[in-house]
């Protein structure tokens, strides 16, 4: 199976990369950062995905930061939006069989304990501009799903471990503990840590990923999730447990985003109904892992 990935070069692309190399695929990576085509522009993605003919595509590639959107919510919006529509739009003339398109559990927005766990069914209210751009994008692969080309769209939960950039809360606080515990620093500065998440190690989440490009049902939606969420404050802890435990953690409301949505913790039945996809890796392994990463990254030994 021939796959192409935009967003190659990003966390979640490298670790799909691999999946698809040693699940025995052949890939060809498209990523900004690496000379590939800006999603905005669907005349080169019309040109390089017509040289390429992939048979299945996974299209990762957007803005991801939430707190970036509400400093320049047009370009987020057009990035995941009309982005998606473009590589939706080449996708077609170049005849491709099937898309993954990746979307965001921020989607559903603020949910009730009542209505915890999050099936897909669930009314979307996004709450931000990135979760809006997502949901946009959503409605455009649906209009593109076709007997012709098959569009499947999936609702990550929060995922993390190696490599993962510090714009996100695991390798943010790992760095920032591991230099405080360089440099004797008692303290942090942290933002919310009440909020629960669902957490998955994305090793486990690009397994997902490919098992609904050869199994999922065309046209439908995929919670990729865990199925329990942590709060924040027990993966701050975590951190602290393997790297050094007197460090204190000091919240800063200036550390908060301007919407923050209290718990996110999703229903992966039918994932697993469909694919018979289950999470296989340990939170504490992913805990080690992602240490073991930040350390390198700051060339700081064990």
């Amino acid at each position: 199976m021939l796959a192409f990935i935009t967003g190659a070069n990003g966390f979640v692309g490298r670790h799909l990369n691999n999946h698809l190399v040693e699940s025995g695929d052949e890939v060809i990576n498209s990523d900004l950062s690496d000379g590939g085509p800006d999603l905005l522009d669907q005349q080169a993605f019309r040109d390089l995905l017509g040289s390429v003919r992939p048979d299945v595509v996974y299209h990762l590639a957007g803005q991801a930061d939430v707190k970036a959107s509400w400093d320049d919510p047009l370009k987020t919006f057009r990035i995941n939006a009309e982005g998606t529509l473009n590589v939706l739009e080449a996708c077609k003339s170049s005849g491709v069989n099937r898309v993954l398109c990746v979307s965001s559990a921020e989607v559903y927005g603020i949910v009730s304990e009542s209505e915890l766990p999050i099936k897909e069914s669930q009314t979307l209210m996004p709450a931000n501009p990135y979760a809006t751009s997502k949901a946009a994008a959503e409605l455009i692969c649906n209009q593109y799903n076709s007997s012709s080309m098959e569009v499947l769209r999936v609702r990550s939960f929060n995922h993390f471990g190696p490599g993962q950039s510090d714009n996100f809360v695991a390798a943010a606080l790992a760095k920032r503990l591991l230099l405080a515990d360089k440099e004797n620093v008692g303290e942090i500065l942290v933002g919310n840590l009440k909020s629960r998440r669902d957490f998955t190690d994305v090793r486990d989440v690009v397994r997902a990923y490919r098992a609904l490009i050869l199994d999922g049902e065309a046209g439908e939606v995929y919670n990729v999730c865990s199925g329990s969420a942590r709060i924040i404050s027990e993966l701050a802890n975590a951190l602290l447990t393997q790297i050094n435990k007197t460090i204190s953690l000091v919240p800063d409301p200036n550390l908060q985003r301007p919407s923050d949505i209290p718990v996110l913790m999703g229903d992966n039945s039918k994932l697993q109904k469909r694919t018979g996809w289950n999470p296989l890796i340990e939170f504490e392994e992913s805990i080690a892992d992602i240490i073991y990463a930040a350390q390198e990254s700051l060339d700081i030994s064990n």
